[in-house]
């Protein structure tokens, strides 16, 4: 039998040594390469959900009626933070008689708002943008018929009337009829006229004043 002599002996341990330090290097680094793709896929996948949720985001939309002094009047879809001026571009634009000085072209849409741009020259009460008993207004009147109903009957409505309109009444300023739109929402629409006596500030006298004004149809 052949036997190794010692110069043998030490290069055959001297490349098993080798052998085996090459095979735990492989096992090493195929695990550590393992565990650095498991970090890649998770980054990866922050990525992919973050870019759904910027897209979903961007998907939200919004739907506004506009009419009025516009080119095109109807319903329009448009982004969750578009302005009135978006909705003005969708209509095609202002027509030439258009009157935007009290409206707030900058104003940020609501879903289901309606946007109505008066011509020059028409009696419009109430403004979109207008900041008014701490809430803004969604609608330019006549956008809902509210002037319209007051035009044929000459009575404010007082389940509907804006601020401005209640102010036309005699002896109610600002303070009442603040104290009105405070009312109606706390306690729902008035069942009659006379329930207008409620309200703080508006005894026998003032009601006797504007009885004849006003209406809760």
């Amino acid at each position: 039998m052949y036997e190794f002599n010692k110069k043998q002996k030490i290069i055959m341990v001297i490349v098993v040594s080798m052998i085996i330090i090459a095979f735990l290097y492989y096992i090493y680094t195929k695990d550590n390469s393992t565990y650095v793709s498991e970090e890649e896929i998770i980054e990866q996948n922050c990525v992919d959900n973050t870019k759904e949720d910027v897209a979903q985001e961007e998907k939200q939309k919004i739907m506004v009626h506009v009419s009025g002094a516009v080119n095109k009047e109807g319903v329009f879809e448009l982004d969750e933070n578009s302005r009135i001026a978006d909705a003005v571009q969708q209509a095609e634009g202002l027509k030439e008689n258009a009157d935007t000085k009290n409206i707030n072209l900058a104003f940020k849409l609501e879903d289901g708002m309606k946007i109505y741009i008066p011509t020059i020259g028409e009696n419009v009460e109430e403004t979109v943008g207008e900041t008014q008993n701490d809430e803004t207004s969604k609608y330019v009147i006549p956008s809902n018929g509210e002037a319209e109903d007051k035009e044929r009957n000459g009575k404010v409505n007082i389940n509907t009337a804006s601020q401005t309109q209640l102010e036309t009444l005699p002896g109610i300023g600002p303070a009442t009829s603040l104290k009105i739109i405070n009312y109606r929402e706390e306690h729902g629409d008035f069942q009659s006229i006379e329930d207008l006596k409620e309200v703080s500030g508006i005894g026998d006298a003032k009601y006797e004043n504007i009885k004849d004004l006003i209406c809760v149809k």
